[in-house]
This record gives structure tokens, C-alpha cells and sequence, in this order.
């Protein structure tokens, strides 16, 4: 999983550096990260930003972590980990600010608009989890939308339902509503990591799941603003009927990438 041949698997050119080495200069070829993107979408694109979570620990300066309280759990910084190439997210049974569980989140302290949005990750089996890939501009609190002209659900993947996740555009600028939203039926989310893909423009939203297109959004009239990435999963069930989740439980991140077009 974390060898690179699995951490970068859709090389699709080459950068050549000069290196100076006793007294002589050699070129050496590395790979060119290229966004999970179909033909010529991919080669529109070059990486600018991401994390490949190959520390021993969250980078701070590359992250907030999230710490709210919302549906069913209160997300603590020391649910998040980094270790073997790999960002987790435990997820527990576990009291904290009146709620019974306690999730987990990352959200990056750089601001991004356009471009194309990539990470590759898989859900936990158990049920009663929210996890995400999504942008919103953060307020530094929790999800409140006020300074976010609109949200981009790359996923959302509720447990209960492993065969599928939701792709949606949300306008946040008076006034709200819901630009476009589908339900992805995929293979089970759990069984492998899969590559959720977001690209940003100012006609159009388009989601990928593994390089197919799965929606397409038209954006062209609609106010835009800054995004922050949401990484997070948290305890999110049916109050009513009695459901709860099932803990202890983790989501996991291989990586996420941010791409500008050339």
C-alpha cells in the first residue's frame, strides 16, 4: 500500500533535475505526479499542494484538526494519526461534551478555489460513520457555512450503505440550496482504497470516482469562494430508530492532492 508504486500508481511523465555531483552535473528522471483523471483531463493539471502522510505525525502546519461537536460525536485531535504512509482516523465509544462517541478530522490551514481535488482513501466496514472528502471554507470553529459562497462533497459515505456514496454541490451565498447531488453506487468501500476526485471551475463542478465521471455540475451563474479540504469521519445515525454506531472503527487516507491547471 505504501510503496510507491502503489502511492503514485498513474505516472504519466517525467520532470528531469539536475543534481551536481563531484563537480559534475548528472540529470536524473523522477515521476510526475499526474491527477487519477481520464486522457487529456489529466494532463491539463499539475500538482501544487498535498500530503502523502508519510511522517510519524499530523503535520501542523498543513493541518488544523477538527474538534466540534456534531451528530452522534465530539471529534478529538487524538483520534487523527499518521503512521506507515497512512493518515487514520479512530473512531470510538467514548464520552466527550455530552456526546457517546468520538470521531475525527483534518482541515487544511491553506485556502484553495479552482483546480482539481484528489484523495485516496476507504471508509470503515462498521456502521454509524460519516466519513468525508469534502470543501468549505472554515471558520475556525466548525462547520458553520457563512463564509463559503458553496460546499463540494467529493464523498460522503455513510456505513450503513458500503455500496455507494453521495456527490453533491451545496450553495451556501443567500440563498441555499442544493446545485446537484447523486447517489454513486460503487463496490464495497471497505474491501479497497479508491481515488475520489473533485475538479473546481468556475462553469462547472465535475466528481470522479476512480477517473470516471460520475457528475457534472454547472456552476457558471453561481457565486464562488475560497475552500478549505475536509478530511473527517464522524458518528452519524438514526436517533429514532434506535440505530448506533459500531465501535471502535477507523477511516483511513493513503493521500490528498491539490492540482492547478497548467
Amino acid at each position: 500500500m505504501h510503496s510507491q508504486g502503489v502511492k503514485i500508481p498513474f505516472l504519466a511523465g517525467w520532470i528531469l533535475i539536475l543534481t551536481e555531483l563531484g563537480g559534475s552535473a548528472w540529470a536524473q528522471a523522477v515521476p510526475e505526479v499526474r491527477p487519477v483523471l481520464p486522457g487529456e483531463d489529466a494532463k491539463n493539471y499539475h500538482l501544487v499542494w498535498s500530503d502523502e502522510f508519510d511522517g510519524t505525525s499530523v503535520d501542523t502546519q498543513k493541518w488544523n484538526f477538527r474538534t466540534d461537536s456534531k451528530a452522534q460525536s465530539t471529534q478529538e485531535p487524538g483520534n487523527a494519526s499518521v503512521a506507515n504512509g497512512m493518515l487514520t482516523l479512530a473512531l470510538k465509544q467514548q464520552s466527550a461534551q455530552g456526546k457517546a462517541y468520538t470521531g475525527g478530522g483534518l482541515i487544511s490551514r491553506r485556502t484553495f478555489e479552482f483546480g482539481y481535488y484528489e484523495a485516496r482513501l476507504r471508509v470503515p466496514a462498521e456502521a454509524g460513520w460519516h466519513t468525508s472528502f469534502w470543501t468549505q471554507k472554515y471558520d475556525g470553529v466548525g462547520t458553520n457555512p457563512k463564509l463559503s459562497a458553496q460546499e463540494l462533497d467529493v464523498i460522503e459515505n455513510n456505513s450503513a450503505k458500503l455500496h455507494g456514496y453521495a456527490a453533491t454541490v451545496h450553495r451556501w451565498a443567500p440563498p441555499s440550496r442544493t446545485l446537484g447531488s447523486k447517489w454513486c453506487p460503487t463496490p464495497d468501500l471497505f474491501q479497497a482504497f479508491h481515488v475520489y476526485g473533485g475538479e473546481f471551475t468556475p462553469e462547472r463542478v465535475r466528481f470522479f470516482f476512480d477517473g470516471t465521471l460520475v457528475l457534472s455540475v454547472d456552476v457558471s451563474k453561481e457565486p464562488h469562494s475560497e475552500q478549505n479540504i475536509w478530511l473527517t469521519s464522524i458518528a452519524y445515525f438514526n436517533v429514532k430508530k434506535g440505530a448506533k454506531a459500531v465501535a471502535p472503527a477507523a477511516a483511513e487516507f493513503d493521500y490528498v492532492r491539490f492540482f492547478e491547471a497548467k
